[in-house]
């Protein structure tokens, strides 16, 4: 079986210290909406307002209405009672409501700037993630500070200034009272403190867990047809249940670290109210306090443990949210290798002519992968690159494309160096079929028109009539309607590559570049497609990359490449005759054809 291929860099825990910058940082994405803020604020006031009123209404009720029999004073406060606790409602109801919507409009506002940002990143990101680790990125990490936005924020101002509220109260009814009644919250938070650094790494280790399992799920899917092809499926759901109970374990011992805050709050609580009617009862006896001041002080008490406990839950909240906006900034911080240069031009039309000076690159350092690499390709003629697998290739046409930069020399279309342009510009000019084609889920009609959205129903019909994809679209049931199902399983592999030709063309780039398009091909769909290619190449720069040597005969210059050199060049009838390395490649095809 696999080992794991499930740990990365990225998904390793981060063991950053708790950072005030990185709170005020998402604080930031709040900004928006300074309307939901002081709306949930100004409806706070009626719930504090209730929260500090009401022991002392019922306290002063206790010691004056009932006590001396004041039955008006008691219709009085028993009806200012009734309307504190009808605002108390009305004002819970609009707070719950704008941070609600102020909580869901924050976390729709950082994933969509987690996935744009994401869409920028050069493909080395996309090489060293799986595409599971970037989902849990995006949808679970961005959910679990949802809480944190949606109750914390506006709980804590809240409940801060409850507690300030109250211990002013109790203060001036009696600081001794006070004093005794709070003498056990020293303790409480000596206790907290130490809780805290271990719940951080406990949720950090969670959201790794979850990353991993995401990660296994969308390979295992992809990957579905393999594993049912060696019956590995035991296999399979042995690794995942490890994975699986790995990650339950984690949960339930985070679990285990958050679990002591609440009962933490109470058993505070407690100790304080016994405290409280301890010492309380012995200044009643001496006639110090009311029955009524008593009771109102209890009140208050409760009243403050409630806001320490929230607070402990949203400072839970808080640990959980740092694990995952760690993560979640970790890839916002990430910059993309292939970026404008500062004073970047647009691309104007281009004529074709590609040049490369003496291009070298490395994927990884110390392992060339071009190698001084010089040629150049005239406006509208096709450029072969021949060569074994791992021979450089497919690296000449990333570079071209500006998936990555050269390590060395420079690349240059119409004599501008493809560095000193935009990447949109040149991309939008620059157009490929690779010999893996993805289809999307929805039309056949709505593929083709991804080569370019503005395209009408009868221009995306005349693309693919182009390259003969007519002639199998029109026998399916709804023709161009006909839904494809997620990358197009519903169709074979000569459809697809007909789709992703059809949409090539109505993209109308000049420079092409065709990446084994035609390997996955039948004989006589591929037949069909080298009536479709003389239209596709008509006019325009082109490079074909081609295991099957037949494909590319008609080339205007084939370029043999062996360890990232370019060890022969020339079109196939001279190289024929050179009787060199390009000669061998054909030979050796045909006699395994043979």
């Amino acid at each position: 079986m696999l080992r794991s291929p499930f740990i990365y860099r990225d998904d390793e825990a981060l063991e950053k210290k708790f950072q005030l910058g990185q709170v005020r940082r998402l604080a930031a994405y709040m900004k928006p909406y300074p309307g939901m803020i002081f709306g949930a604020l100004a409806a706070t006031c009626g719930n504090i307002a209730v929260t500090l009123l009401g022991p002392f209404m019922v306290g002063r009720t206790i010691d004056i209405a009932i006590t001396k029999g004041n039955t008006r004073l008691l219709m009085e406060d028993g009806i200012i009672l009734i309307a504190l606790y009808l605002l108390n409602f009305a004002a819970s109801y609009v707070r719950i409501h704008l941070t609600n919507r102020l909580g869901q409009s924050v976390i729709q506002g950082l994933r969509r700037e987690l996935f744009s940002h994401v869409q920028t990143l050069s493909n080395d990101f996309y090489d060293s993630r799986p595409a599971g680790s970037i989902l849990v990125r995006i949808m679970n990490d961005v959910n679990s500070l949802q809480d944190l936005f949606t109750n914390g924020v506006i709980n804590t101002i809240t409940n801060l200034f409850t507690l300030i509220g109250i211990i002013a109260i109790m203060l001036s009814l009696n600081w001794h009272l006070s004093l005794v009644s709070l003498v056990v919250l020293p303790f409480m938070f000596l206790i907290s403190i130490r809780l805290t650094v271990n719940i951080r790494r406990a949720w950090q280790q969670v959201r790794l867990r979850l990353s991993r399992i995401n990660a296994h799920l969308a390979e295992g899917i992809q990957g579905m047809r393999v594993t049912e092809s060696y019956v590995r499926q035991e296999e399979n759901q042995t690794f995942f249940e490890k994975m699986n109970r790995d990650y339950m374990g984690r949960f339930l011992h985070a679990q285990r670290w958050s679990i002591p805050f609440g009962p933490l709050v109470d058993l505070t609580g407690a100790l304080g109210s016994a405290l409280l009617f301890w010492y309380g009862v012995h200044l009643l006896r001496a006639d110090l306090v009311t029955v009524g001041l008593l009771i109102a002080f209890a009140n208050y008490l409760g009243n403050f443990w409630t806001p320490i406990g929230q607070l402990g839950q949203v400072y839970n909240q808080l640990l959980v949210a740092m694990a995952s906006s760690e993560r979640i900034f970790q890839y916002l911080d990430t910059k993309a290798l292939i970026a404008d240069t500062p004073g970047a031009q647009d691309l104007p039309a281009v004529k074709g002519r590609v040049t490369f000076e003496h291009v070298g690159f490395e994927y990884e350092a110390g392992r060339l992968a071009l190698d001084n690499v010089s040629f150049d390709a005239k406006p509208g003629e096709t450029i072969a690159l021949v060569g074994h697998t791992g021979a450089g290739k497919t690296t000449v046409i990333n570079l071209l494309a500006r998936f990555y930069d050269t390590s060395s020399g420079r690349i240059l279309i119409d004599g501008k160096d493809i560095r000193d342009v935009t990447v949109e510009s040149l991309r939008s000019q620059v157009g490929m079929v690779l010999q893996e084609t993805f289809i999307f889920s929805g039309t056949i009609m709505e593929n083709i028109r991804y080569g370019n959205p503005a395209s009408t129903d009868e221009e995306v019909k005349a693309a693919a009539t182009a390259v003969y994809a007519n002639v199998f679209i029109e026998q399916l049931e709804n023709g161009y309607e006909t839904e494809v199902r997620e990358r197009g399983n519903r169709l074979s592999q000569g459809q697809r590559q007909l789709i992703s030709f059809a949409r090539a063309i109505l993209a109308d780039p000049q420079i092409l570049i065709l990446d084994e398009a035609t390997a996955s091909i039948d004989t006589y769909t591929e037949h069909l497609i080298q009536k479709g290619l003389e239209v596709l190449l008509a006019g325009r720069t082109a490079f074909v990359v081609a295991h099957r040597l037949s494909t590319i005969r008609d080339a205007d210059q084939i370029l043999v490449f062996d360890h990232g050199q370019i060890v022969e060049r020339g079109t196939h009838e001279t190289l024929m005759e050179g009787k060199g390395y390009y000669y061998d490649l054909v030979a050796a095809q045909y006699r395994f054809l043979a």
